[in-house]
């Protein structure tokens, strides 16, 4: 013990006694004395205060709103669209009504869910097609070819059916996916005439596992095979419309860069710069493919957020550029928003 008037050592102890108080009840994890839990929630209240100031809610409005279509998937049954709709433009326009009030934050947060839900139900009753149930020998088919996808081993493209007759069914499909030799998928915008062999789309090999099916489904394709014999280019009835113009138009864009490409890089190198540019990965060896993914970087050989992330950086400083050689727009109007909303619509 120190003695009176004698200054302590920092090496010297103080005693003393645990403070008193009554003991935690049964099930609680930490005594009552030491007051975690009013300091838990007292901090997290502050968090929360602080997201919903001024200028930091509007972040959180997209993430509601996707919360609302994973509910959407999350459904045991398909939701009724009218009732949904009318529920999330009620919640809206209480969000509305409530915007001077505390109520606003989560007023709009439950708002932006209702709004998800009801977005991915509409989006469903939308595209909802016909989807082949079961497997179809020898079909023939008459179509558009919207899409044409060159692989390594083997093409796929897929088919806007037109006429359609099957053996034994009446089933009428709007799409189709057909997988072809190397070398020997028609022209994006051909109309073509062939037999083919259709399955139903994959369902997941196991639960919880990527749903094949589901993102068919909302590309509108009912079938997926492969075609049986030639593939017959034909006098096509009609024009096949404006999208089908535009998707032929890049495809040939597409393929321009490619043969660019290839007549200008040798080796992995013109592989790679394809693949970035076009999105075409037949060409890249096996050992820089298996390279690729080993590091971390196959994501970047694929159509992914790299490829949106170029075409909106190109769109955004091209339209940016065109709208300042306007003296009045450059001075009088925000032409960077302007060019931001062109740069998120392509």
């Amino acid at each position: 013990m120190a003695e009176p008037g004698r200054p302590q050592r920092l090496s010297q102890g103080i005693a003393g006694t645990w403070p008193t108080g009554r003991a935690a009840p049964a099930g609680s994890l930490v005594p009552v004395g030491f007051g975690l839990w009013p300091v838990l929630v007292g901090t997290l209240h502050e968090w929360v205060r602080a997201e919903a100031g001024a200028g930091r809610l509007l972040p959180w409005v997209p993430v509601a709103f996707g919360c609302g279509i994973a509910l959407y998937f999350a459904a045991d049954h398909e939701p009724v669209l009218w009732v949904v709709a009318t529920t999330a433009s009620a919640l809206t326009l209480c969000a509305v009504l409530l915007r001077r009030s505390q109520l606003f934050a989560p007023a709009i947060m439950i708002a932006a869910i209702a709004a998800g839900f009801a977005v991915a139900t509409w989006k469903t009753a939308r595209i909802a097609h016909t989807v082949l149930a079961k497997p179809l020998y020898s079909v023939s088919l008459s179509g558009f070819v919207e899409t044409r996808d060159i692989r390594e081993r083997t093409d796929r493209f897929v088919l806007r059916v037109t006429s359609m007759e099957a053996q034994r069914s009446d089933v009428k499909l709007e799409r189709v996916r057909l997988s072809v030799r190397k070398g020997t998928a028609p022209e994006v915008g051909s109309f073509v005439q062939l037999k083919a062999r259709l399955m139903p789309p994959i369902s997941p090999v196991r639960p919880g596992s990527y749903d094949f099916s589901r993102d068919m489904f909302f590309q509108g394709i009912g079938a997926s095979g492969f075609v049986m014999g030639a593939i017959a280019a034909v006098a096509p009835p009609d024009t096949g419309g404006l999208r089908l113009r535009y998707a032929a138009f890049t495809q040939g864009l597409r393929d321009a860069i490619d043969a660019r490409i290839r007549a200008t890089l040798e080796g992995d190198n013109r592989a790679i710069a394809t693949a970035l540019l076009t999105g075409r990965r037949d060409a890249i060896t096996t050992p820089v493919n298996d390279a690729m993914f080993v590091s971390g970087l196959g994501h970047v050989l694929s159509i992914s957020g790299y490829h949106m992330a170029v075409v909106a950086g190109v769109v955004f400083f091209a339209v940016r550029a065109l709208l300042a050689l306007v003296p009045g727009l450059a001075v009088g109007f925000a032409i960077k928003k302007w060019s931001a909303a062109a740069a998120l619509v392509a």
